[in-house]
């Protein structure tokens, strides 16, 4: 995380207020199957299952991906995401 922030910070973002508009916003949405909860970093990211932006680029290119803790593919959250529906739309399989 540390790594991605002083990336943000090279490409001119400031961090004001939370959910402020950026310039960049990178986060790590998972490690493989791995699930990690520590004082700055929680993988897989909490609520990337729920954001179509998210979830709908995944499933994508890679729509039998399995998210670690629901143990969905990523086509499978993609349609069901409810955060960012004017994002994209998923193809139906």
């Amino acid at each position: 995380m540390k790594a991605l922030s002083e990336i943000e910070t090279l490409f001119g973002r400031a961090r004001s207020e939370r959910n402020a508009p950026r310039t960049l916003d990178l986060d790590l949405i998972a490690y493989g199957n791995r699930v990690m909860t520590q004082p700055d970093l929680i993988v897989p990211h909490p609520r990337a299952a729920e954001r179509l932006f998210v979830m709908g680029p995944l499933a994508e290119i890679a729509p039998s991906w399995i998210h670690p803790v629901s143990r969905r593919t990523a086509l499978c959250l993609a349609k069901r995401a409810q955060v960012g529906l004017d994002a994209r739309q998923v193809v139906a399989d």
